[in-house]
């Protein structure tokens, strides 16, 4: 609900409040706000719940340039030490996605799908590559680009964009290219942040012409 923004950045969120909406006992809910606190997702405030981080360019700089370096490395060791299973593992991933893209008239849901989904194909290259550190910290850094990244599907419908970019860095690491398959997912990640960035100046300069319509 925080990601696909329906709830806000600033919007106050507290145990009870969500825990009816879902339907669900406080215990699960108090575990997920654990995790959007460390993810930098919601913010605690002393007796008065907490609230929807607003959003913060610096953290969206920061995210997005460790996020390069991750993602690049994870994309080369991916590319030496795959397996014929996790090649599989891998293209049955982008397939599922590619299902996704073909349901006419798609849905919020389906939308969001596809979202998690391409997210989890960073995670997985990870994970093939063999390195914990590497993918714990990949993992907690994709936590925090998760929202960035549906405005930029969403609002500048970077879909069919992503898709064709995953393919090829999964041909790469299944080729063993591993100079490639590290470029391929570089440049992955530069082009998502210059997408979001471009998104956040045409809504700053809407702000301004409607400021001065006013």
């Amino acid at each position: 609900m925080i990601v696909t923004g329906q709830i806000p950045p600033g919007a106050r969120v507290t145990e009870n409040d969500i825990a009816a909406k879902l339907n669900v006992s406080r215990t699960p809910i108090r575990e997920a706000f654990n995790r959007l606190e460390r993810d930098g997702l919601i913010t605690g405030r002393p007796r008065q719940g907490y609230v929807v981080t607003e959003f913060d360019l610096n953290m969206f700089r920061e995210a997005f340039d460790i996020r390069e370096v991750l993602d690049g490395y994870s994309a080369e060791l991916a590319a030496v030490a795959a397996t014929e299973e996790d090649k599989l593992r891998l293209r049955e991933i982008l397939a599922e996605c590619e299902g996704l893209a073909a349901i006419p008239n798609r849905t919020v849901n389906d939308q969001f799908q596809e979202l998690q989904i391409g997210i989890d194909l960073h995670r997985v290259i990870a994970q093939i590559g063999g390195n914990s550190m590497l993918h714990g910290m990949l993992c907690g850094i994709l936590d925090k680009c998760q929202h960035y990244v549906w405005a930029e599907l969403l609002w500048l419908d970077e879909w069919k964009v992503t898709r064709e970019e995953h393919t090829k860095i999964v041909e790469a690491i299944c080729a063993g290219e591993v100079e490639l398959a590290g470029k391929l997912a570089r440049a992955h990640v530069r082009g998502s942040r210059d997408g979001i960035l471009r998104l956040l100046q045409m809504r700053s300069d809407y702000q301004t012409f409607l400021t001065k319509a006013s």
